[in-house]
């Protein structure tokens, strides 16, 4: 799996025209601050869309070198990039002192759980939220999640995945999004992506329970709908719970990916062969 590295990085990342700045001295302007703030950005959304759509996989090296030749970069704004997603659990640090690497973080059941739960209380603190909004606000996010579970439980026959994905994700928007502040907006927003690449490896197993799945969103709607918010947040957390062990139970079967406890560079270079 490590030697996908740089290949992996190779077909994944568009190439682009190298475009490095000339060191300059003194302190940079605010201006040069921004784009130099704007082009990690777009680094770190670029690696985190390749990781969750699985473009690059679970255990898979990333070669700060490789990444930053690939977009034609400096090394500095790759860094930062590749810091930030290693803080947030994308990207994992594997090895000691000189044969030290990072890596696309494994899909474990260890990992898979603790993402679910803490998702689960910020969209339980979500849902909080939501069953104590004024009744009109809240009767339309009550329709809008009636008519997504609807669709989730006709798509259940059909079994055509990324559907039936996109309306688990729907559902769960539709009482954060527009609900909760700005704070607990960018935690869930920089943390569910991990659930994603969960979700996207292993959904054909997932989707034989999807009607457990749809009855317990009921069981939400219903709360959020009379307006009882502690009721709307248990109701959440309940959800994501039996998520996490549902999933467990997938991976239990099928196995974790890119799971490994020492990196041993010479049976990697072995594997490589």
């Amino acid at each position: 799996m490590l030697a996908l590295s740089l290949a992996a990085v190779s077909t994944s990342v568009p190439r682009r025209a190298a475009r490095r700045s000339s060191p300059q001295s003194g302190a940079s302007t605010p201006a040069e601050a921004s784009a130099r703030s704007d082009t990690v950005s777009r680094v770190y959304q670029e690696l985190r869309s390749l990781i969750v759509w699985g473009h690059l996989p679970p255990g898979a090296r990333i070669a700060e070198r490789a990444v930053a030749e690939r977009l034609g970069l400096s090394r500095t704004p790759v860094r930062s990039a590749l810091h930030r997603l290693q803080q947030e659990g994308f990207v994992s640090s594997v090895g000691r002192g000189q044969d030290q690497r990072l890596i696309v973080a494994p899909l474990t059941q260890e990992d898979g759980r603790e993402i679910i739960l803490i998702v689960g209380h910020l969209e339980g603190l979500a849902a909080y939220t939501a069953a104590a909004l004024p009744d009109d606000r809240r009767k339309r996010i009550v329709t809008r999640l009636r008519e997504i579970n609807r669709e989730l439980a006709e798509e259940s026959k059909r079994r055509e995945f990324g559907r039936i994905f996109d309306l688990d994700q729907e559902f769960h928007r539709a009482y954060v999004e527009g609900v909760v502040g700005p704070r607990l907006l960018a935690l869930h927003r920089s943390i569910k992506p991990q659930i994603e690449r969960y979700t996207r490896l292993y959904v054909s197993a997932l989707v034989d329970e999807l009607a457990t799945s749809v009855k317990e969103h009921e069981v939400i709607v219903r709360a959020i709908a009379s307006g009882d918010p502690r009721a709307a947040q248990r109701s959440v957390e309940t959800n994501w719970r039996n998520a996490a062990a549902r999933l467990s139970r997938v991976i239990e079967q099928l196995g974790e990916r890119g799971a490994w406890h020492a990196w041993d560079p010479a049976s990697s270079a072995r594997r490589a062969r």
